[in-house]
């Protein structure tokens, strides 16, 4: 398994012989508005890809795990070949896709395996209270194959009995994880903070987590030194990796 982080939560991963891209946001640096209601006003992507979009999209297979802008953005629809197999969390969305032009969608629940590579949807709270339920509806991930370790994408969410289930269920020992602590002036994180991370090393201390989403757009608080530090500070600079964009990570 070598999962590279691109660039917030877009993922490239090479997975039992196979190459997915997870939630494609390609967009130039400053392409987009800041997310209204924020503290930080800058344009969104807030960092530059850190590799050309044609290397990018060699993929055999895409997931999506839910349509907000900074996950399947309009550089990546133009981008993507239209008959690249597309992988949603629902109709819905795998309807909204369609109508992009993409021809060949499916949803997580009808793509259980590829090849000898199974897949199993997760579900996920992002943010509480009024703030989750405008954010809608997102999804995580579960990769096995027999050759691999066992992979959890959680996906947008904040630590909670989603992920608690998702953990305790499938027992992965490799977790990616959304951190960056976004929010709004209002309410609290939609993702990740260093806290909920914690909570998840302590659901699955044999795992390695892998903490992206960070550093990428401007409502993520939350900084890959704060967390390294504080990373360090609970002595689990062996479990829980930070990396950088473009890294690779190989297992």
């Amino acid at each position: 398994m070598r999962i590279r982080l691109i660039r917030n939560a877009t993922l490239v991963i090479n997975y039992g012989d196979k190459t997915f891209l997870v939630d494609p946001f390609l967009a130039p640096k400053g392409t987009y508005a800041s997310f209204p209601n924020t503290a930080n006003q800058v344009g969104n992507p807030t960092v530059h890809l850190p590799a050309p979009i044609n290397e990018i999209i060699e993929v055999d297979a895409v997931i999506v795990t839910h349509l907000h802008l900074d996950h399947f953005d309009t550089t990546a629809i133009e981008a993507l070949p239209k008959d690249i197999l597309v992988i949603s969390q629902s109709d819905t969305d795998a309807k909204s896709i369609r109508e992009k032009g993409f021809s060949n969608v499916q949803t997580l629940r009808q793509v259980s395996t590829i090849d000898n590579i199974s897949l199993s949807q997760t579900s996920g709270q992002h943010g509480k209270g009024e703030i989750g339920l405008i954010m809608g509806e997102v999804s995580g991930v579960v990769f096995k194959h027999p050759d691999e370790k066992k992979l959890y994408i959680a996906g947008d969410t904040i630590w909670c009995e989603d992920v608690e289930a998702a953990i305790e269920e499938h027992e992965p020992e490799v977790i990616v994880v959304n951190g960056g602590a976004a929010q709004f002036l209002q309410g609290d994180p939609i993702t990740m903070n260093k806290e909920d991370i914690y909570r998840t090393y302590k659901e699955a201390p044999d795992a390695i987590i892998v903490v992206a989403h960070m550093e990428a757009v401007n409502h993520c608080s939350l900084t890959r030194n704060e967390l390294k530090d504080f990373i360090e500070d609970k002595a689990l600079t062996v479990n829980v990796i930070v990396p950088e964009d473009g890294e690779t990570i190989a297992f």
